[in-house]
């Protein structure tokens, strides 16, 4: 897969973007990751893999700790990505704004 899709998959899970919620507030240890999701510890190694693979987390060995931080960077990627449609949708939404500011008018020469 292509790396925007990678980072889109990783965001797609809301246990994974939990992990990387919390891991905006700080490095954590693996335990402290999974601590507050409902999920078993395996299934919390599954979904750091597919984070790291995406680019979103890294880890660091800090003697016998590994502690987990964010990548926030290639998340950019996905802002790039929806940026390109916003003219799409300000150009519809301005086309609707003016369809009623015309029928507002042809309404007042009534």
């Amino acid at each position: 897969m292509d790396q925007l899709s990678d980072i889109l998959t990783a965001i797609s899970h809301p246990s994974r973007r939990a992990i990387l919620g919390q891991l905006a507030r700080g490095p954590a240890r693996f335990l402290d990751v999974a601590e507050p999701l409902d999920v078993s510890l395996n299934a919390v190694t599954k979904h750091l893999k597919l984070l790291e693979r995406a680019g979103l987390i890294s880890r660091e060995k800090h003697g016998r700790e590994v502690m987990i931080s964010v990548r926030a960077q290639p998340l950019q990627m996905v802002a790039n990505w929806v940026h390109e449609y916003e003219r799409f949708w300000n150009e519809s939404l301005d086309q609707f704004e003016q369809y009623f500011k015309d029928k507002k008018k042809k309404e007042k020469k009534r």
